[in-house]
C-alpha cells in the first residue's frame, strides 16, 4: 500500500488545495492531509478549524484522512510509514521553493520521494494573501474557496480576529 502525505497550512483551504487532494487521492492508496503551522505568518483559522473545513470538503474521498501535526514533515512521515510527499506547484517561484525543501527532505529521509503536482490553471494565481485581501474588501470568493470557507473568512476578517 502506498501512503502519501500532503502537508500545508491550508489557511485558508482553497479550491486549488482541494483539486490537488482529489488528484493525489487517485494516485495513492492512502493520503494524509497534514495541517501544519506557518510560523512566519499569523493564522486566520485555528488548526482545528482548518481540519474541519478539509474534512467537510473531502468526506467523499474514503482514502483521505486529515491530521494536525507540528514538527518536521519527514519525521511524521516516518512515524506513519509514508513514502511519498505531495506538493503543489503554481509557478516557477513555487518550483524553486519546493526544490529546496525537497533537497532538505531527501537529506533527512532519503527513502521519502517528493511528488509535485502542477496546479490547475484555474487556481495558479490563488494565494492565501490574495484571498485574504479579496475577502477583506468584499470580493467574490465563490470560485476560489469552498462556500463554508468563504463565509468564515469574511466573518473572521470583518471581526479583525486572527488565530495562532
Amino acid at each position: 500500500m502506498t501512503l502519501a502525505v500532503f502537508p500545508g497550512s491550508f489557511d485558508p483551504l482553497t479550491n486549488g488545495h482541494l483539486d490537488l487532494i482529489q488528484r493525489a487521492s487517485r494516485l495513492f492508496d492512502q493520503l494524509i492531509v497534514v495541517v501544519g503551522q506557518n510560523t512566519s505568518k499569523a493564522s486566520v483559522f485555528t488548526p482545528a478549524e482548518r481540519v474541519a473545513f478539509i474534512e467537510a470538503s473531502v468526506q467523499d474521498l474514503v482514502n483521505v484522512q486529515v491530521r494536525i501535526e507540528a514538527g518536521l514533515t519527514v519525521d511524521f512521515m516516518k512515524q506513519v510509514h509514508a513514502t511519498a510527499l505531495v506538493r503543489g506547484l503554481r509557478n516557477a517561484t513555487d518550483f524553486e521553493y519546493e526544490q529546496g525543501i525537497a533537497g532538505m527532505n531527501r537529506a533527512l529521509a532519503p527513502e521519502i520521494e517528493t511528488v509535485c503536482l502542477l496546479a490547475d490553471g484555474r487556481y495558479q494565481f490563488v494565494s492565501s494573501s490574495l484571498l485574504k485581501e479579496v475577502a477583506k474588501f468584499g470580493g467574490d470568493l465563490s470560485k476560489l474557496v469552498p462556500p463554508a470557507v468563504a463565509t468564515a473568512l469574511v466573518d473572521r476578517l470583518e471581526s479583525g480576529r486572527t488565530r495562532d
